[in-house]
Formats: C-alpha cells, sequence, structure tokens
C-alpha cells in the first residue's frame, strides 16, 4: 500500500499480488478518522507492507509536512504493526497531474507514484 500524505487528504495506492506494479486506488480526507480509515484498508487489501512518500523540499531536507508524516507513521505503527518504509516523494503530484492532468484522482496518482518507485527499487 502507497500513500500520499498531505495535510488536507491523502492519495492511496495498491500493488498488485507479485508486487510489480502500483495503481491509484482513492482519496481520502485527513481529518478524525483517517487513522481508522487507514487501519480498515489495510485489514479489507490484507496490506503487509506500507510506504509512505517522504515529503523533501527543494533543498533536499524535509519540509515542514515531514513532521506530520512521522507522527502519522508513529500512529500506524502503533495500530497495525506493519512494517513502514519511507520513499522521497518529490514532484510525484506534479507528475501526476503531468501525466492525467488535475482531477480528483491526482493524489491517489501520486501515492501509485510513490510505491511504483519502491516497488522498482525493491526487485
Amino acid at each position: 500500500m502507497g500513500i500520499d500524505y498531505g495535510t488536507k487528504k491523502l492519495g492511496v495506492a495498491f500493488s498488485d499480488e507479485t508486487g510489480t506494479m502500483a495503481f491509484p486506488h482513492d482519496t481520502i480526507p485527513n481529518d478524525d478518522k483517517l487513522l481508522s480509515v487507514i487501519e480498515s484498508l489495510i485489514e479489507e487489501k490484507g496490506v503487509i507492507e506500507l510506504v509512505i512518500g517522504y515529503s523533501l523540499g527543494r533543498d533536499g531536507l524535509p519540509n515542514a509536512v515531514q513532521e506530520a508524516i512521522d507522527e502519522f507513521a508513529g500512529d500506524i505503527t502503533l495500530r497495525t504493526g506493519i512494517p513502514i518504509h519511507f520513499e522521497p516523494e518529490q514532484y510525484t503530484t506534479q507528475e501526476a497531474m503531468r501525466l492525467q492532468g488535475k482531477n480528483a484522482k491526482t493524489d491517489a496518482s501520486a501515492a501509485a507514484i510513490i510505491l511504483n518507485s519502491f516497488l522498482t527499487r525493491s526487485v
């Protein structure tokens, strides 16, 4: 499962059964139900590992959003116990918009780009 974390919403993607390709799934509001929704998706889809975009600024250093991502990752670890990996996510939203235009699935497509990047490196 791949996640493109945002302060207002998260993009979610899943890999195929072989773990070689990622596909956009949905966009989820970042609200007080977020952890429960993510936990339900993990259980429902049988997720065994999670890949979260690591947010870097143009200077290559973690930006302000990364602190929230670290907290989110910690909460997910406490609730599910599954391994979490981080993948640099610089410009994934822009890449998703370039490929498909801006629409409701842009963040989910960015999550798929993050997950595909991780899967490609892990093969």
